[in-house]
């Protein structure tokens, strides 16, 4: 295993000192805590492998863990998955700054007031996880095509009562509509 593909806190295995934690690298030699204590050990003499499975991609060797990561992360982007901080540009500008209050009609109880940046983070989730539902109720192996058709209803049905929400969004194409 050559030096570079190895970084601090990679978990590597060793022929004689088993499993150990990178602890520190120079430019031939890695630092490498295993359960006997500390060790220098050369990577390419000594045989070192990572503990984890790892991947090789045109040619460069990266962890496993690493290669999930960037996987997933690319498709939270292509499917549109939105991070909390991203949610609040779909938000109308006259909305931005903005609070939900509801008013029970006991008088004696208090009001309860909502930033409406969470109020609409909480819409947009619900958006998502319809969508990750969809997809999941399609993709399933065992479901006939008439229950995913049947449970596909829901969903639109589910698409068509938030359609209240509209009124929050921007952009046209981020409403909710019940042919979704």
């Amino acid at each position: 295993m050559k030096i570079e593909a190895l970084h601090i806190g990679m978990e590597v295995e060793h022929p004689h000192y088993g499993v150990g934690v990178v602890k520190g690298l120079s430019e031939k030699v890695a630092e490498i805590l295993f359960q006997e204590g500390m060790r220098s050990v050369s990577p390419e003499e000594s045989h070192l492998q990572p503990a984890d499975p790892v991947a090789t991609l045109s040619g460069r060797e990266i962890s496993l863990w690493q290669f999930i990561e960037q996987t997933v992360r690319a498709l939270v982007t292509e499917m549109g998955l939105e991070k909390p901080e991203t949610v609040v540009e779909q938000l109308g500008s006259r909305w931005h700054q903005g609070r939900l209050v509801l008013h029970p009609a006991d008088p004696a109880l208090q009001a309860k007031e909502v930033p409406l940046e969470t109020f609409f983070h909480k819409i947009v989730m619900i958006r998502n996880n319809l969508r990750v539902l969809e997809q999941k109720i399609n993709s399933h192996e065992k479901l006939s095509d008439a229950e995913k058709v049947e449970m596909q209803q829901y969903v639109s049905r589910c698409y068509g009562s938030l359609t209240t929400f509209n009124i929050l969004f921007r952009n046209r194409e981020d409403q909710f509509s019940s042919k979704d």
